[in-house]
């Protein structure tokens, strides 16, 4: 059964296309040699990303009228916002493989790039299946409630990527380097090919992904169905994730409870999707919450770190 959307095989193409070209833009041009990403630069770039999804939208409203430019909006601020989850992931990986800043841009492009592919099978997966299926709702509601309480319990539990099993698998296969090979994610020794600690970098982001996008991807589909909104969204909220991180990559201390709403706007989700048939809350209702919620965590997390600790007796 065809699925519904509002994309043409000629909007579809001209997306994608769009999204290759700025790719190749951004690793040919902009970061053709290593550097370090300075802030003002994350900024810059961060604001270009925003900017095109902003764009974007406006088209979809032209076009397709004020729902599903709405729908969009909460889509890629939903992403937006788990996307933030990712960094504090990516904070730990680079410090646990000892990769230095000026190559983190280039794990993290390639990783990107991974995400985007398993991204798009994701979406037209689960948008077939719930095409055809239609309790499939209710388990990917009952799945994001889950994770939202397991978010929360854990919270303050560390990532080890160190202990992933494609990881591990990956050192018993390649001998690794003791150190970074400038941006080479694998060398030639003795007639043998090593893997740098890039290369385990990279598996460790490529993974990490993975488990965010089984959170992220049924969160959107319980805003749209559209595989259009869903994909665009999504895809936006991901291309601009690396300049985010270069940018809040040395603050993510100061959100002490923005998992706790990050927790708390899945659980949101998970119940929405869950209660669908009873009652459908509007798309605009949808967007308050959330925006509610992430605005609450933040404020609280910034009150936090500026309060002055007690001094020691």
């Amino acid at each position: 059964m065809p699925l519904d959307t509002i994309g043409s095989p000629l909007m579809w193409g001209g997306f994608i296309a769009f999204v290759l070209a700025m790719l190749a833009l951004d690793l040919g041009v902009f970061h053709r040699k290593a550097h370090d990403v300075s802030v003002k630069e994350a900024a810059a770039w961060s604001a270009v990303w925003v900017l095109l999804a902003v764009v974007f939208n406006l088209g979809v409203y032209v076009w397709f009228g004020p729902d599903r430019a709405l729908e969009f909006t909460t889509g890629y601020l939903v992403e937006k916002a788990l996307a933030v989850d990712n960094i504090f992931v990516f904070v730990v990986i680079f410090a646990t493989f000892a990769i230095p800043t000026r190559y983190q841009h280039r794990v993290l492009f390639w990783g990107v790039l991974g995400a985007l592919l398993m991204r798009a099978v994701f979406i037209f997966a689960g948008g077939a299946f719930l095409q055809r299926f239609h309790w499939a709702m209710y388990v990917f509601g009952a799945l994001l409630a889950v994770l939202g309480v397991k978010l929360l319990v854990q919270r303050e539990k560390p990532p080890e990527p160190e202990k992933n099993a494609l990881v591990r698998l990956l050192r018993r296969v390649l001998p690794v380097t003791s150190s970074v090979e400038g941006d080479r994610f694998v060398v030639r020794r003795d007639g043998r090919r090593w893997a740098t600690p890039l290369l385990l970098a990279l598996v460790a982001v490529e993974v990490t992904d993975v488990l965010f996008a089984v959170d992220s991807i049924p969160a959107i589909f319980a805003i749209t169905t559209d595989p259009f909104i869903v994909f665009t969204s999504n895809i936006f909220a991901i291309l601009g994730l690396r300049s985010l991180y270069f940018l809040l990559a040395g603050a993510v201390g100061k959100f002490a409870y923005l998992k706790v709403g990050l927790a708390a706007v899945l659980i949101f989700v998970g119940a929405k999707m869950l209660l669908m048939d009873v009652y459908k809350l509007p798309v605009v209702a949808s967007l308050g919450v959330i925006v509610a919620i992430l605005a609450i965590s933040i404020v609280v997390s910034l009150v936090k770190t500026r309060r002055p600790a007690p001094e020691a007796a």
